[in-house]
């Protein structure tokens, strides 16, 4: 396997990185017959791993962020000897789930943003850091089985975080991540994804374009930098920094010819 062949046509820094840490996890992987596994990927990492392991036409590997629809993932390489069993039986040894049960007065105070800035705020690394899936009580931190215990031990430090309760759980049980859908409608010229994308992000459609080539927005899981993208009926949209929608329904057209979409926005 010539790493230098396999990578010569990525550009980008970061994605030759990215691309050559996981090719290193299946070299090891193959040489010791074990697992490997790499740090969490972000979406558009998930969408360049996924596309290249499949271009090398290499199947022995899960993307798994602990849950499904999980947007934070990552790339599990496994020796041919291994079934789906055998890999599931491993989960628990590779993911954990450090969750946070609030007090009583603080329960519904803090958002997605508040855990997540924690963490920042510790300088902790967010490589090794999943999903984190809030509730009305708390949250359960997806996190890495090395890393769970630096997370359960400094979280207490946070002045937000000091009356919590904080335990380490099985990756199996991971709290169900229960979506609020709110239903908006949106008026567009046309489906192209730049027009979805200002009004989704209530942006202009020049700052839009910029969102769009910054890497920015997917299109059912894979990254999308077209803005003449065509937008079609049940796709999931997702914008970072805006969240998540689902394009439900074309609902009619104005008198100068728009479209008006019915849109399932996650919230």
């Amino acid at each position: 396997m010539n790493k230098q062949d396999l990578l010569k046509d990525y550009k980008k820094q970061e994605d030759k990185l990215c691309l050559s840490q996981v090719l290193d996890k299946i070299e090891i992987s193959s040489k010791r017959e074990k697992i490997e596994y790499t740090d969490f990927l972000d979406m558009y990492q998930v969408a360049l791993v996924e596309n290249f392991l499949r271009k090398i036409q290499y199947k022995n590997y899960k993307l798994y962020g602990g849950y499904e629809d999980a947007e934070r993932k990552i790339c599990i390489i496994y020796p041919e000897k291994f079934d789906d069993k055998m890999l599931e039986k491993n989960y628990d040894k590779i993911l954990k789930v450090v969750r946070i049960i609030l007090p009583e007065e603080e329960k519904g105070k803090y958002s997605h943003r508040n855990y997540l800035g924690g963490i920042v705020k510790l300088s902790l690394k967010r490589e090794k850091v999943g999903d984190i899936i809030v509730g009305e009580d708390g949250a359960d931190v997806i996190t890495l089985n090395e890393f769970a215990d630096v997370l359960k031990t400094q979280l207490p430090s946070l002045t937000r975080f000091e009356n919590a309760q904080i335990t380490i759980e099985e990756i199996q049980n991971v709290r169900k991540l229960e979506l609020k859908i709110e239903e908006i409608s949106i008026i567009v010229p046309s489906l192209r994804l730049d027009n979805i994308v200002s009004d989704l992000a209530r942006t202009s459609r020049s700052k839009a374009s910029e969102i769009i080539a910054q890497e920015r927005v997917f299109i059912n899981g894979q990254n999308e930098t077209k803005n003449s993208k065509t937008v079609k009926l049940g796709d999931v949209i997702t914008i970072r920094g805006k969240g998540r929608f689902i394009i439900k329904e074309f609902t009619g057209t104005t008198r100068s010819g728009r479209t008006v979409v019915l849109i399932e926005k996650y919230v």
